[in-house]
């Protein structure tokens, strides 16, 4: 058999995997919701927030090495599994996910949170559930058309989307009708339920961009 040239290696080595990238985002995701969950489910006070700052920033750091891989390889590759502007899509809206979650953590230090909302933690436990849908759909979506549980696991993000939205409405006026005179505790806990919103709402964002995709291919 013949040696290969430098050239000819180079042109065999092995491709990007946009699947795998994905995949390793979602899961990148769900280490993050679950830090969140760790935190609240054992608030004391805001120093433990403060020790586990680190680790929520390096899965940040990690999500955006993964992203910015994607984004580099669609620099070079010609042919890519799915539509450019869908692995775009994709990508930004799974380190979004990522992002928010970080947020949340960051938002609980930097407004010096003094307990913990029960309420806080049901929602807290959607975010979780939601990255875990998120992630379990993304090892299927290669096989998407295939696949005996994608189409149900995009229902479930979608579902509990719903859910989370009941719980926002819910929560939010509890906290305008009930914790009023606490001007502050009001506006802190306010912004902090916007962001577990916001976050909810980025896993179904990625969920449909998914869904879209398979019905493009159908």
């Amino acid at each position: 058999m013949a040696k290969l040239t430098k050239k000819e290696l180079k042109k065999k080595k092995k491709k990007f995997d946009y699947y795998d990238a994905f995949e390793a985002q979602a899961e990148i995701a769900v280490k993050e919701a679950k830090l969140l969950k760790e935190i609240v489910d054992e608030f004391e006070s805001v120093e433990q927030v403060e020790k586990r700052l680190g680790r929520a920033h390096a899965l940040e750091r990690e999500a955006d090495e993964v992203c910015h891989s994607i984004f580099e390889s669609l620099i070079t590759d010609f042919v890519t599994p799915i539509d450019r502007e869908d692995v775009i899509g994709i990508a930004e809206n799974l380190d979004e996910v990522i992002d928010l979650t970080e947020e949340i953590i960051q938002r609980f230090y930097m407004y010096d949170i003094h307990f913990m909302h029960d309420d806080a933690k049901k929602f807290v436990k959607l975010i979780v559930r939601s990255c875990e849908a998120l992630s379990n759909a993304m090892a299927d979506f290669r096989n998407c058309k295939k696949s005996n549980t994608f189409k149900s696991l995009i229902y479930q993000v979608n579902q509990l989307e719903d859910e989370a939205d009941e719980l926002y409405i819910k929560l939010i006026r509890q906290l305008y009708t009930e914790e009023r005179e606490h001007s502050m505790r009001v506006i802190v806990w306010t912004r902090l339920l916007d962001a577990m919103e916001d976050c909810v709402d980025q896993c179904e964002l990625v969920a449909n961009k998914m869904n879209t995709v398979m019905v493009k291919y159908a």
